[in-house]
């Protein structure tokens, strides 16, 4: 009789809502066990419930990241109830936008604390176990921020450059260890969350992603991608790739075109509502569900998402078409010289001495 597979363990931290509550829905479609890792309790509860429609089974465990004995934890209940830990997402995040120099050396160190320290206590935890086993894999929810700040969210950036670094020197450490244990990073362009109603804004209108923006659920099916085909790094979108591009090119450039234009391309034409809460410190109540409120402007799916998964097979395809290509002009000039060698032979005659010599026209 044939065993069946047992079903695959993942922790999703940030799971509450926006784009980690879109990857929760997605391992759980897949019939996968889900720790759901996150502050808000009612958002944690409503992702249980989609999971387990859906035929997945989930765990919810509340906690703040930015406390590494509660992810410790929050691991340990995780495979006490499903088993191993086979693949940890890390993904929680907090920010605020502001100019520099309105911020708080309290607001950097929170955001610190929760988007780039809870992404190193998440991948410890998840280190301490996935080691020992010589299998697993940690995502990295990255961003084309990771490469290139810009202005209005130095906290976030800074942050995300951090996430960058100590992946890059993690994976030398694996590589030099010969883990099978794997890292990779899913950068992700504009996305359609609540982040940017709840995050902390000091700005004089709301806030707004920076077009063109994906709907989250494309974001959850390229991290499913990238957590089941390794690579090093994956970008989704094509606004990605041109900024990792632009900035490796001419930072410089970047710098001016930013400055001229990444203030207003943040802020929609609405004013802020004075006084509004956020979730710096605490989350904020009730279910903010996975999507903002740029449904209407938002992509359900990358194009450009669809080739660099294929790149591959593609490469393949073109090296085929171009390889029966030149087959084919080989063929042709082949069957010209023979036509040419008929055509010369016809105009040929024989000397006494067996001599081929040509006709002169």
């Amino acid at each position: 009789m044939e065993s069946r597979k047992p079903p695959e363990v993942v922790m999703i931290t940030g799971a509450s809502a926006g784009v980690g509550r879109a990857v929760a829905r997605e391992f759980g479609a897949r019939g996968a066990c889900v720790g759901l890792l996150a502050r808000g309790r009612d958002g944690l509860e409503a992702a249980a419930r989609e999971i387990e429609a859906a035929g997945g089974r989930a765990l919810v465990l509340p906690a703040d990241v930015s406390d590494a004995d509660a992810v410790e934890h929050a691991a340990a209940a995780l495979e006490a109830e499903f088993g191993p830990i086979d693949v940890w997402i890390n993904n929680a995040m907090v920010s605020v936008f502001s100019p520099v120099l309105k911020m708080t050396a309290e607001e950097f160190r929170r955001v610190t604390e929760v988007t780039y320290l809870g992404y190193v206590h998440g991948t410890l935890s998840a280190l301490r176990r996935m080691a020992a086993r010589n299998r697993g894999t940690i995502v990295q929810v990255g961003s084309s921020l990771c490469y290139r700040g810009i202005p209005l969210q130095s906290a976030y950036c800074a942050a995300k450059h951090a996430v960058e670094g100590f992946s890059e020197s993690l994976r030398c450490e694996l590589i030099h260890d010969e883990s099978d244990v794997k890292i990779t990073l899913v950068h992700l362009p504009a996305t359609n969350t609540p982040q940017f109603d709840w995050s902390r804004s000091k700005m004089p209108r709301r806030a707004q992603p920076v077009p063109p923006i994906y709907q989250p659920e494309v974001a959850a099916r390229a991290i499913y991608h990238a957590a089941h085909h390794y690579r090093r790094e994956w970008n989704l979108g094509l606004i990605t790739d041109v900024v990792l591009l632009g900035n490796s090119i001419a930072p410089g450039l970047g710098d001016k075109y930013l400055a001229a234009n990444g203030y207003e391309s943040q802020m929609t034409e609405e004013p802020q509502p004075p006084d509004r809460p956020d979730n710096l410190y605490e989350p904020l109540p009730g279910d903010r569900g996975a999507h903002g409120r740029f449904d209407e402007r938002s992509s359900n799916h990358s194009t450009h998402w669809w080739l660099s998964k294929n790149r591959d097979w593609l490469a393949w395809g073109a090296l085929g078409v171009a390889g029966l290509c030149l087959l084919a002009a080989a063929g042709g000039s082949a069957r010209a010289k023979e036509s040419r060698s008929i055509a010369h032979g016809s105009n040929s005659r024989r000397q006494p001495n067996g001599r081929t010599v040509s006709a002169l026209f």
